[in-house]
């Protein structure tokens, strides 16, 4: 029998509550990503962004004691979590720390090329072309799965369909958008 990453990570979040530190380390690798990108989203300034981040993750140091994996996974409570400090912080004022401009010379830009935008903008495009084609359920399947971070679980729940259907029309659904992206 093979061990889910959700299993993996509820496990793991056990482990935190007793004060483990890999465990939170393993925690922080399987979940940094998507945690960060539901800050993003919140709070699209980058430094409030990982500021709402770090929060968070205290907060998950303190509080693994009450995840109880009964009511709900471990990701939907980390995202959970995590959204609310990000809105805490956006309630707050959105305090941005802010510097002289003497740092500005040595300070190096981070954000990506113009060209390298221009083509993000373009695979964008194309990718919006190719969901366009696929039926409209599965659509929604992808951009919910891929884009809001859904797990196939909680889409098929949300559905009332099986998790073997909701997989394999999402397997299908993702055959037709590489053919289309070919």
């Amino acid at each position: 029998m093979t061990t889910s990453a959700a299993d993996i990570l509820s496990d793991a979040l056990n482990r935190v509550a007793s004060g483990d530190r890999a465990a939170f380390e393993d925690v922080y690798r399987r979940t940094s990503a998507k945690l960060f990108g539901v800050c993003l989203r919140i709070l699209p300034v980058r430094q409030e962004a990982e500021e709402a981040l770090q929060e968070a993750y205290l907060s998950i140091w303190r509080r693994a004691g009450s995840f109880d994996a009964t009511r709900g996974s471990a990701m939907t409570w980390l995202i959970t979590l995590t959204r609310n400090r990000a809105l805490d912080r956006l309630r707050a004022g959105g305090k941005i720390a802010t510097t002289t401009m003497d740092l500005a010379e040595i300070v190096a830009d981070q954000r990506p090329l113009a060209f390298a935008v221009l083509e993000a903008g373009q695979e964008e495009a194309k990718l919006a072309q190719c969901i366009g084609t696929l039926d409209q359920r599965d659509a929604t399947l992808i951009r919910t799965a891929f884009f809001e971070g859904s797990t196939y679980a909680e889409l098929a729940a949300r559905a009332a369909t099986p998790l073997g259907t909701i997989k394999s029309r999402i397997r299908r659904a993702l055959t037709k958008l590489r053919d289309c992206l070919g």
